[in-house]
């Protein structure tokens, strides 16, 4: 069970324990770490430019020369989800991690300050919470135009209220706390409040939720990539190239199967290594 204490006490006579995964977890960081580094490496190591037509023959089978195939114009696929990775995990992580740094903040300072601060400020983000992800990122994308940032920034935008009510949630039953009662009288201020007494006692909870709310943001950036409204051609994340193959899924299969195992893959084993983070981060708090 989670214990929750001051990050002020003093904590003699306590040996620090080492962070230990199980093997899913293990296997789930593995994943993540394998697509972390191809995002960055992706473009040095791929065979062929990922924007080169390598092959006159369209929707190519798996040979040696084209592991994956060849896309709709005779594109080594490969290659090109090589790249993909570098706009779908990047993208991704930028927009999370907008999200979740605003959502957390906010939310925490609205627990702590209360009012009509929190009054206000839940009530208009759950009204913008109400809107289905997917048609506001539509409406926006369609509107505004499709850019790598325009992408980052709804994205961050749909996302942002849920990691508030979330970190709200957690910070208004910690601010209750004697530790964070006995730092108010003491005459603590409000950012000694959430940087000491309140964000290291909601640090896992707010991790996993982090990771899940990764994979919803690699889920709809693909989606509107598969709508045509996400990274632009020449460029394409995984959602692209499923969307520029699908139509000769029955005589190019690999095409569209490779990009979709690179998603759920990614997905799956963000899935994989949250489930197993929070346990081993209130290890260490207990």
């Amino acid at each position: 069970m989670m214990t929750l204490r001051s990050a002020s006490t003093p904590d003699r006579g306590r040996k620090p324990r080492a962070y230990s995964f199980n093997w899913v977890g293990r296997i789930g960081l593995a994943v993540m770490l394998f697509w972390a580094v191809v995002a960055v490496i992706g473009p040095w190591i791929s065979p062929h430019p990922p924007g080169e037509i390598v092959d006159w023959d369209y929707f190519g089978p798996v040979t040696e020369n084209f592991w994956m195939g060849t896309d709709y114009l005779g594109r080594d696929i490969f290659s090109r989800i090589l790249m993909g990775a570098r706009f779908t995990v990047g993208i991704a992580l930028a927009a999370v991690t907008l999200a979740c740094t605003f959502g957390v903040i906010l939310g925490m300072v609205a627990a702590v300050t209360g009012g009509w601060f929190d009054m206000i400020l839940s009530r208009l983000l759950d009204a913008f919470n109400g809107i289905p992800s997917l048609l506001f990122g539509l409406v926006v994308v369609a509107a505004v135009g499709s850019s790598i940032p325009v992408l980052v920034l709804t994205l961050g935008a749909i996302y942002m209220p849920g990691a508030y009510r979330f970190a709200r949630a957690l910070a208004v039953n910690v601010n209750t706390m004697d530790f964070v009662t006995v730092a108010r009288a003491r005459g603590e201020r409000t950012p000694y409040l959430i940087v000491r007494e309140i964000f290291p006692n909601i640090l896992g909870p707010v991790l996993a939720d982090l990771g899940l709310r990764f994979v919803f943001i690699v889920l709809v950036l693909s989606g509107l990539s598969f709508l045509g409204l996400g990274v632009q051609p020449p460029n394409a994340d995984w959602g692209g190239l499923v969307r520029e193959n699908i139509e000769g899924l029955s005589l190019g299969a690999p095409a569209v199967i490779f990009p979709s195992i690179a998603i759920a893959s990614l997905t799956i084993s963000v899935n994989m290594f949250i489930d197993n983070l929070p346990t081993k981060i209130r290890d260490r708090s207990e």
